[in-house]
């Protein structure tokens, strides 16, 4: 997958300040043909239609939001094998917290097992348009497979684990072969 440029691909931004903070508000984003075409080419996909973002956007604890919302996709990408067009419907759930008391990650810095990971920084504005491409980067399949794709036969290991030899075995063996060999 490419990085996204600064400007994205699919942009629909939010001014979170000029939401009611006591309503939940409807999300309802979809993806023009042009902006299909760009987001593909931004992802390195052969092909993209029908991106949506549809959910709801309500109020979450102190001054934060919360993002729920269903993305769905019509992805295009090259068979990892055949390099022939795989497409595949991409469906997942969208879940992400906004909180004000949250404070931005330093370059570098990394996440531990302990992080939140679905509670961000509160943004100033919003991306809705970048939220739905980065789900979908992670939603769609990592090594998309042609119906009837498989390795060939002499880049397949057929041995087992059990069946493998250990190379200490392997040498005891030898050992013992080379003992009897002696006079």
């Amino acid at each position: 997958m490419k990085p996204l440029d600064r400007a994205a691909p699919f942009s629909r931004p939010l001014r979170l300040r000029g939401l009611a903070p006591a309503l939940t508000h409807t999300v309802a984003e979809t993806a023009t043909e042009a902006e299909c075409r760009a987001t593909a080419e931004a992802l390195g996909l052969l092909g993209l239609r029908k991106l949506r973002l549809s959910g709801r956007l309500a109020p979450h604890e102190k001054a934060g939001w919360e993002l729920t919302a269903d993305l769905g996709a019509t992805v295009t990408q090259a068979c990892v094998l055949t390099l022939a067009p795989v497409t595949t419907r991409v469906e997942t759930r969208v879940v992400r917290r906004y909180a004000p008391d949250i404070a931005p990650m330093p370059d570098g810095a990394e996440l531990g097992p302990e992080d939140d990971l679905e509670t961000e920084p509160l943004p100033e504005i919003l991306d809705l348009g970048e939220v739905a491409i980065e789900a979908l980067a992670l939603a769609m399949p990592d090594y998309p497979r042609a119906d009837g794709a498989e390795l060939p036969e002499s880049a397949q290991d057929h041995e087992t684990d059990a069946q493998r030899e250990s190379p200490f075995a392997a040498l005891v063996s030898l050992s013992k072969k080379i003992g009897d060999e002696e006079p």
